[in-house]
């Protein structure tokens, strides 16, 4: 199979990640058939969508109609059987490596032999959750970054057993999406998380610690390094959660202190002050959720 064989592309999970990467791929012109386990969950995935595109026909980058074509092209289903129509599938779900795998062993019995099924996981092994098909050669990472329709990076990943042409197939799909691709290896965290997790959990621990407060961090880092977006604030955009959930993999992987989480991001999580998805982080979006 090559990119130009691929016509429908199957999006599994339609939370944050998932409805940003339907809507890239509706926009690019591709049929989308976006899966979740409740009408709930797919409503609330396609009004994503719908603010996005609402945002961009207000700049006028898009037209009132271009944006109903997009929406026109996705699917919205609770059946996972509904992926035999794709010729590649991206999965979205949880950040769990026990979800994943129950995933792509359906996801194999489903799909025809030739589809290449890829992960948008952060963080997690491509290499175990290849090993829960009998298409191990075609399992693929590719990780998009959160907002999927603004940002321009997909991490292509090559676990132990995917092969070359998996790897170029989803490199050109991505290019396809208007992304720019990055090749990286199977490794925890592979190439973004790896460097900044540990970054943003270096913040959390300054914090934790009373070094400055949440506005002092992030500002210091802002003006002394020239970032465009303070550690604390990105952790609340992020989502804590999903912060945690990348620092266990790391930590757990590489057997590093370096990686051990800052205590007061358990705390948080536990609190269910998961950041700007729950209107509360290390800062307050109360008003603006």
């Amino acid at each position: 199979m090559t990119v130009d064989d691929i016509k429908t592309i199957g999006v599994v999970g339609a939370g944050t990640m998932g409805s940003g990467i339907a809507q890239v791929a509706a926009a690019a012109g591709f049929g989308v058939i976006l899966r979740d386990i409740s009408d709930a969950a797919l409503d609330r995935g396609f009004k994503i969508i719908e603010r996005s595109l609402g945002k961009l026909t207000k700049k006028g980058k898009l037209t009132e109609e271009g944006a109903k074509e997009i929406l026109g092209r996705i699917t919205k289903t609770l059946e996972l059987k509904d992926m035999a129509g794709a010729d590649l599938v991206i999965e979205a779900a949880f950040e769990k490596m026990e979800v994943k795998k129950e995933l792509f062993g359906e996801l194999d019995k489903v799909c025809r032999s030739g589809v290449v099924l890829a992960s948008n996981t952060s963080s997690l092994s491509i290499t175990e959750i290849a090993a829960a098909t009998s298409r191990p050669d075609k399992v693929v990472g590719m990780h998009f970054f959160n907002p999927v329709p603004v940002l321009p990076l997909v991490e292509i990943v090559q676990g132990l057993t995917t092969s070359d042409e998996a790897v170029e197939l989803a490199y050109q799909l991505a290019l396809k999406l208007g992304k720019s691709p990055i090749k990286t290896k199977d490794q925890p965290g592979f190439i973004v998380n790896r460097i900044l997790v540990p970054y943003m959990n270096e913040a959390a621990f300054a914090y934790m610690e009373g070094v400055g407060t949440a506005e002092e961090i992030d500002q210091a880092m802002k003006w002394g390094a020239n970032m465009p977006i303070g550690p604390l604030a990105l952790l609340d955009l992020v989502g804590i959660d999903v912060a945690l959930d990348v620092l266990e993999v790391l930590y757990r992987e590489f057997g590093d202190p370096k990686f051990r989480p800052a205590p007061i991001l358990r705390q948080m999580v536990r609190a269910g002050y998961l950041g700007r998805k729950t209107g509360k982080g290390f800062f307050d979006y109360t008003e603006k959720v």
